[in-house]
C-alpha cells in the first residue's frame, strides 16, 4: 500500500526551533520526525512513499537522498503550497488505482499500522475512508468526532472551546480506491483537506482508536511532550 506523506508545511507554531529546521525533521528521540515514520511505515509492509516539499526543501531533499529509503520515495516539490487536499488532487496517479494512506506527517506515532490497515479492510461497506483517532488531553486545541455503535464518524468539532469528549482525528487515513476516484469531481477544487473534504464524509469514515503514543508536536510544549516519551 502506497503512502502520501504531507511534510511542506513551515511549522510556524514551533518557532523557534523551526526557523532552521523543517517541523518534519525535527528530533524525537534522536531520530527525525520523517524517519520514525518511513521506519515504521516500512516495517508494517507499507510503501512507497510520495512526500511533497517546501519550507527549507532542500534540507528534506538532502535527508531523503542520503536516507536507505531513498530508492522508495518520490519528493515533491511545491514552490507555492497547494495544501493538504491540493496535494492529494495534484498526485492521485501516485496511487495507481488502489486503496492508499494519506499522513499529516507532523504527528509524532507510534500507532499499530498493521492493526490501523486491518480495521479498514473490515470496515462497514459504506465506509469509503478510515481514519486513525487517539484520546488527547487537550480536546478544545484538536479535531475532535463523534462516532455511532458502529465507529463510523457521524460528526465533527473542529477545535471547539468544549467538544462533546475527547477522541481526536489524527490526520492518518486509509483512502479507499473509491473515495480516491471520486475526489477527482466532488472535490476537485478543495485545497484543505480537513475543512473542505472531511467534513462531507460524516456516515462514510470509520474511526480506529490507537491507545500508543500520538501527538502533534505543532508547539514547544507538545514537542518536549514528544521527546520525553522516548
Amino acid at each position: 500500500m502506497q503512502a502520501m506523506l504531507l511534510a511542506a508545511g513551515q511549522g510556524l507554531r514551533l518557532r523557534p526551533y523551526t526557523n532552521t529546521t523543517p517541523k518534519c525533521l525535527m528530533p524525537i528521540g534522536g531520530k527525525p520526525l520523517l524517519e520514525i515514520w518511513l521506519e515504521r511505515l516500512t516495517a508494517s509492509g507499507i510503501g512507497p512513499f510520495l512526500i511533497n516539499t517546501h519550507y527549507l526543501a532542500e534540507q528534506v531533499t538532502d535527508y531523503i537522498y542520503s536516507s536507505p529509503y531513498r530508492d522508495h520515495v518520490t519528493l515533491v516539490h511545491e514552490p507555492d503550497l497547494l495544501g493538504t487536499a491540493g496535494t492529494l488532487i495534484a498526485n492521485l496517479d501516485f496511487f495507481q488505482g488502489r486503496d492508499g494512506l494519506l499522513i499529516h506527517a507532523d504527528n509524532y506515532c507510534l500507532a499499530d499500522l498493521k492493526a490501523f490497515a486491518k480495521a479498514h479492510a473490515q470496515r462497514p461497506p459504506e465506509c469509503l475512508v478510515a481514519m486513525m483517532t487517539f484520546r488527547t488531553a487537550t480536546p478544545s486545541s484538536c479535531g475532535i468526532v463523534e462516532l455511532d455503535d458502529q465507529n463510523v464518524v457521524t460528526s465533527f468539532h473542529e477545535k471547539a472551546r468544549n467538544p462533546p469528549g475527547n477522541l481526536a482525528n489524527g490526520a492518518v487515513y486509509i483512502l479507499s480506491a473509491r473515495f480516491l476516484d471520486m475526489v477527482k469531481t466532488r472535490f476537485a477544487a478543495a485545497t484543505d483537506f480537513s475543512t473542505e473534504v472531511i467534513v462531507h464524509l460524516t456516515g462514510k469514515i470509520y474511526a480506529h482508536e490507537t491507545t500508543a503514543a500520538f501527538v502533534d508536536i505543532g508547539t514547544p510544549e507538545s514537542y518536549h511532550r514528544a521527546n520525553e516519551m522516548t
